[in-house]
């Protein structure tokens, strides 16, 4: 399995949240299986999804899909976001 990192910062997250939910038949489109949302501890404004991708292709392509730009925008995102790619090596719980 490989995942997508996507970090990015935004004006609400409630609001960025709100339009996150709403695009996740793309994302599933996209090959995406599941995702973590996580907040900066001290800026929550400060966004890091992490998603589980089956093919690494079809994120990257999403990731640079107009869909996703148009979503970025009508969320909120500010700037570019930094996304990138990794395979996963290992996965465990304590």
């Amino acid at each position: 399995m490989a995942s997508m990192i996507i970090r990015h910062r935004v004006a609400d997250y409630d609001a960025w949240k709100s339009a996150f939910d709403e695009h996740q038949a793309m994302r599933a489109a996209s090959g995406i299986t599941s995702h973590t949302l996580h907040r900066d501890a001290d800026d929550p404004n400060a966004i890091t999804v992490v998603a589980k991708v089956t093919d690494i292709g079809r994120a990257k392509a999403f990731a640079t899909s107009p869909d996703l730009r148009e979503v970025m925008g009508r969320a909120g995102v500010q700037g570019a976001p930094d996304i990138w790619f990794v395979d996963d090596a290992e996965e465990k719980s304590y």
